[in-house]
């Protein structure tokens, strides 16, 4: 996540705004923050986990979206938006053009989006009661983390070989995430 913007907005103006084209915005605490384009390796990387999502979900009741959708989430009573590298809905609860149900969320870490990822959206996606996985994938090196929902809580995994992801119930390996990949 970048800096904020030093204009604040309502939750209502966000949604209606229609920002600059050259990036993506983000809403957190009525600031919006740009989104720093991607990376050849990030590129890639959601290339092949879609293909492997998209794969899984073509006969089931779940859908895959990349990046463009905003999903809200809650924190101290107050709406945050974030835009995921990958998101998977299969119970779709949309308002307008937000998801509030997400069932699994693939973020791709780079240096400048690693510590907000691992912490702040991590505990903010943890809150929705519909998420079931959050995956972080590495961009500039191999490295895989996986918190998953269980009974007692939520679980962050190391994945080494392949993770087996809820909602499509697909294994996904490290190899496939990291097919043709200059790192």
């Amino acid at each position: 996540m970048t800096e904020p913007a030093y204009q604040t907005m309502t939750e209502e103006e966000y949604l209606r705004w229609d920002g600059p084209r050259d990036a993506k915005w983000e809403f957190v605490d009525g600031f919006i923050y740009a989104q720093a384009g991607a990376s050849k390796p990030h590129g890639l990387i959601a290339g092949n986990i879609l293909r492997v999502l998209l794969n899984a979900a073509e006969d089931g009741p779940c859908y895959v979206i990349p990046s463009d959708l905003k999903v809200r989430v809650y924190r101290d009573g107050r709406p945050r938006y974030y835009l995921p590298d990958i998101v998977v809905v299969c119970e779709s609860n949309m308002v307008g053009n937000v998801e509030t149900q997400p069932c699994l969320i693939v973020e791709i870490l780079s240096a400048s989006t690693r510590s907000v990822d691992e912490t702040f959206k991590a505990s903010d996606y943890q809150r929705l009661e519909s998420l079931q996985g959050y995956l972080l994938v590495d961009s500039e090196r191999q490295g895989v983390m996986f918190h998953r929902r269980t009974a007692q809580g939520w679980q962050l995994e190391a994945v080494d070989e392949s993770v087996q992801l809820p909602c499509l119930d697909v294994s996904l390996s490290v190899d496939a995430i990291y097919r043709n990949v200059p790192l």
